[in-house]
């Protein structure tokens, strides 16, 4: 790991222990943070360091990870960006990844939907995906699965050759699968 950015002293400064490590991989400094602080991080990147995007979030399931310790099973990972700097401005283009430890006890986190609009479908795939929660939300429910699936695919405990559940797909005025629409069948 390289020397912790600039962001990693301030907001340490600013949330104490909650900023737990810090490094830089140019073009992004990243942050190792405490769950419980994420919301309010976010704010304070918003509306103080002007980071006005959240471009990106995924999760990382790291159960069958055995090359290193990590201190949880899941890992959020957010991208920021700050797109409001003017060229030239200190910041301006500034890129921050936040990761955030989720143990598989307690897979639940603040959801940063009152903050940044982006975080509602990114949320609810990785809510679909992985099974983290995020409290808050406004309707976290499924995005590419069907909500009738059971459980999440992309953990690593998920049984590959798992049957599910099939759902009949009933569409008003669409016929069944190789029929034709009435006004197109032959008198």
């Amino acid at each position: 790991m390289s020397d912790p950015g600039p962001l990693y002293t301030e907001l340490q400064s600013q949330f104490g222990e909650a900023v737990q490590a810090g490094w830089q991989d140019p073009p992004f400094e990243i942050l190792q943070v405490e769950k419980s602080a994420i919301l309010a991080l976010a704010h304070f990147l918003k509306t103080s360091k002007q980071f006005d995007a959240l471009m990106d979030l995924t999760a990382v399931d790291y159960q069958k990870y055995k090359s290193r310790p990590k201190p949880a099973r899941f890992e959020l990972v957010y991208y920021f960006f700050q797109l409001s700097g003017k060229p030239g401005q200190k910041n301006s283009g500034a890129r921050l990844r936040v990761k955030l430890p989720v143990p598989d006890t307690d897979p639940v986190v603040a959801s940063l939907t009152p903050l940044y609009g982006s975080a509602d479908w990114l949320e609810r795939e990785v809510w679909d995906m992985y099974g983290i929660r995020f409290t808050g939300h406004p309707h976290l429910r499924r995005l590419l699965m069907y909500e009738e699936f059971s459980g999440h695919p992309l953990r690593k405990d998920y049984p590959l050759l798992k049957a599910q559940p099939r759902v009949a797909q009933v569409f008003p005025g669409v016929p069944p699968f190789g029929e034709k629409p009435g006004h197109l069948k032959e008198p």
